[in-house]
């Protein structure tokens, strides 16, 4: 699939709120295209980068935007665990153990649609830019590529370690010991709401874990600027491998 039509197809099963936050591709083809080749004035370089800049500008301001927002909720939820460890046995607290399942459910594919966010418009800017080279003869992709490295949404240390976290929230509100709150001791109605509540952003999770996959597994050689092969969270693998069949020895890519 072309990078165009995939960043399309995962805009689409991106959250409503997070759609217009992504790399405008499709402008900056066009104006890529509309450059002379293979001399393009200063002018209409200067325009490029002006709107590439503006493009990882809008990266930073929303990714760091969900990075605090994600360090808040990360907090109310562990204090919300621990009260809850602390309650005495009743059906309220039951009620309150449910509400924080969902929640670190959505809360974990959240933060792993915003590790894909951080990889495609990475990867949409390499792609744009060595087609700028290709038609100028330039060699605009090296600089402004390691300015994008040292960038915020690329900086995803943080988010990768939320995550972890998480994973270690869900082990603490779905423990698999009889004695402890389960879905088997919930009523119907309960079960199918946390279902419910869980399948819109559980699809949109794996849509990001694929769509990750397949951008660092493109082709059969390494470029400068290639991400490496992507090394699955550790508890999402089973998430991808859910949905699609065995997979074949992932392969390093090349932008």
């Amino acid at each position: 699939m072309k990078f165009g039509k995939r960043l399309k197809k995962q805009i689409e099963e991106s959250l409503p709120e997070w759609r217009d936050h992504f790399l405008n591709y499709k402008e900056l083809k066009r104006r890529v295209n509309a450059v002379a080749s293979p001399s393009p004035s200063p002018a209409a370089e200067a325009e490029f980068l002006t709107l590439l800049n503006a493009e990882v500008d809008k990266f930073n301001a929303f990714f760091l935007e969900q990075e605090e927002e994600f360090v808040i909720r990360q907090r109310e939820l562990q204090e919300r665990i621990q009260r809850a460890g602390e309650a005495k046995p009743s059906p309220a607290a039951e009620a309150e153990i449910a509400r924080i399942q969902r929640e670190v459910v959505d809360f974990h594919g959240e933060m792993v649609l915003l590790l894909n966010y951080s990889t495609i418009n990475y990867t949409g800017l390499a792609k744009i830019l060595k087609k700028f080279d290709k038609r100028t003869g330039g060699v605009l992709r090296l600089p402004v590529i390691a300015s994008v490295l040292q960038q915020p949404f690329f900086t995803t240390d943080l988010i990768s370690e939320l995550v972890r976290d998480c994973e270690a929230m869900m082990e603490a509100v779905f423990p698999a010991s009889a004695a402890a709150v389960s879905a088997a001791s919930r009523d119907l109605e309960e079960r199918q709401a946390l279902a419910a509540a869980e399948q819109s952003i559980f699809r949109n999770t794996v849509a990001a874990l694929l769509t990750m996959q397949e951008v660092r597994s493109g082709s059969s050689t390494v470029g400068h600027f290639s991400l490496p092969p992507m090394a699955p969270l550790p508890e999402s693998e089973w998430l991808v491998q859910s949905v699609q069949p065995p997979p074949s020895p992932l392969i390093i890519p090349t932008q």
